[in-house]
């Protein structure tokens, strides 16, 4: 099967308005002295994006297209914009089942950088079960007319993720940066696997910024991987589930703003023990947070600097999405419209974004639009040789689940063709791009090192920066 992958550094959406990035941010960089190292900056923003009562809801089939009734909590776009000189990164938590679809993205990249110049952006949703459908589309059969109060919806939501990003930069101001993890925490387990001993990726990371003059925190970047389905499915109410109760308790207890970013989830249920419940477990997994926060020691970037690149792959479909009977089949599963706007995104195959950024050559922050599997994340972290490696799942999109080869062999929920389409091995390309991305920023493997095959005439590649 040939894949056809199209990679630029600030992606294909953005490509003539980098440009404009790159002439301004060139300019500012020769106006400044030689020695004196890029300004290192950070800001938070955020926005209420709780919808209406009355939209089907995300994330189980069984649901079909019953309606919300209310919201538990409220969801949030919650967002941390770092500034490294004349470049920019966002980062943007998102109280959602998934990352915006790619209209959505079109939209908000073309916002923040012709408002803000952010060419780098990563949004991931926290994969909650009781977050809106978002897919529906203005027009009759796709959910015009039927789910009206669905689509006006989902055209406000990227408004709302840009404003949250805007308020960030607006807010942005020196700042110092810390990173604390720990891998020996059981707060995970691996769902679909029969293999034992099961992959996990138990990780928790933290990313702590602090105001520099003062030394209070800005804001704190949670990483984890578990599915946030802990609320029952029988609730037809909106809420955040357990990342919504980590964050609440963090911002108490540190008295600064927290966003959470979700991991490699694809085969990883959370592990509760005796935390029961989503707001337990969430304000245990918070206290744990909170200890990792405290204890990172913060300092001012010595190279601050952003690297960021985007590629895009169209991977070969297992399943045949023209087939009316599968269309008929998942019409049933879940509900017609959405369905249809869901094969008419993958009938020609399965498209999948993947971001990858180096920040102040220390930090690989590796996103990507579907629910990865949890040895994806694991194992690019042991083969990424920079001091801190954070994978970032439902990220800039959705492309379902990438289970590992061995994990596609093994068959079961989250392996198999139904909800996984995309090729097997499809997962292995993606960490294999991002780890060819973080070597080629770090200056170890040189750009023509990485030209795309001569089988692949679609390939391009460009950047950002010269």
């Amino acid at each position: 099967m040939k894949l056809r992958n199209i990679s630029a550094f600030v992606g294909i959406t953005v490509a003539t308005v980098g440009c404009l990035v790159l002439n301004i941010a060139g300019r500012a960089r020769s106006a400044e002295p030689e020695s004196r190292p890029p300004a290192f900056e950070v800001g938070f923003g955020q926005r209420d994006i709780t919808p209406p009562a009355g939209l089907p809801m995300w994330g189980y089939g069984a649901r079909h297209d019953m309606l919300s009734q209310g919201a538990l909590d409220p969801l949030f776009a919650k967002a941390v914009v770092i500034r490294a000189g004349s470049d920019k990164l966002a980062i943007v938590g998102l109280d959602m089942g998934r990352g915006p679809t790619q209209p959505m993205m079109e939209k908000i990249r073309h916002e923040i950088v012709e408002r803000a110049l952010i060419a780098n952006v990563m949004i991931s949703g926290s994969h909650t079960h009781h977050g809106p459908v978002i897919e529906l589309t203005d027009r009759k059969g796709f959910g015009k007319g039927k789910f009206d109060a669905a689509v006006a919806y989902s055209k406000i939501l990227p408004d709302l993720v840009v404003e949250a990003i805007l308020e960030a930069d607006r807010n942005a101001k020196p700042a110092r940066v810390g990173i604390n993890s720990r891998v020996d925490l059981n707060l995970n387990r691996n769902r679909q696997s029969k293999r034992i001993p099961k992959a996990t990726d138990p990780m928790l990371a933290v990313i702590r910024f602090d105001d520099a003059k003062t030394g209070k925190p800005l804001a704190v970047v949670v990483n984890f991987a578990g599915h946030a389905v802990m609320t029952n499915e029988r609730i037809l109410k909106y809420s955040a589930d357990y990342p919504g109760f980590l964050k609440k308790r963090v911002e108490s207890q540190l008295d600064t703003h927290c966003v959470f970013m979700q991991g490699a989830a694809g085969d990883m249920s959370v592990n509760a023990g005796e935390f029961h419940g989503p707001e337990r477990f969430g304000e245990h997994m918070g206290d744990l947070v909170v200890e990792l926060a405290k204890a990172a020691k913060t300092q001012v970037p010595l190279h601050p600097s952003i690297k960021g690149r985007v590629d895009h792959f169209l991977f070969h479909s297992r399943t045949d999405f023209a087939n009316p009977l599968v269309t008929a089949l998942y019409s049933q599963a879940f509900f017609p419209e959405l369905v249809r706007n869901f094969v008419a995104e993958f009938r020609d195959g399965v498209p999948t974004e993947l971001n990858t950024v180096l920040l102040n050559g220390d930090t690989a922050l590796v996103g990507a639009s579907g629910e990865f599997f949890s040895n994806h994340s694991k194992r690019l972290k042991e083969r990424s040789y920079v001091p801190h490696t954070l994978f970032f799942g439902y990220c800039n999109g959705h492309s379902m689940y990438f289970p590992t080869i061995e994990a596609a062999s093994e068959g079961g929920y989250g392996a198999d063709a139904q909800v996984s389409p995309a090729e097997v091995g499809a997962g292995e390309q993606v960490m294999n791009r991002a780890l060819v991305n973080i070597y080629t920023m770090l200056g170890k493997l040189r750009p023509s090192d990485d030209a795309p095959p001569a089988e692949h005439p679609r390939a391009v590649s460009s950047t950002l920066r010269p």
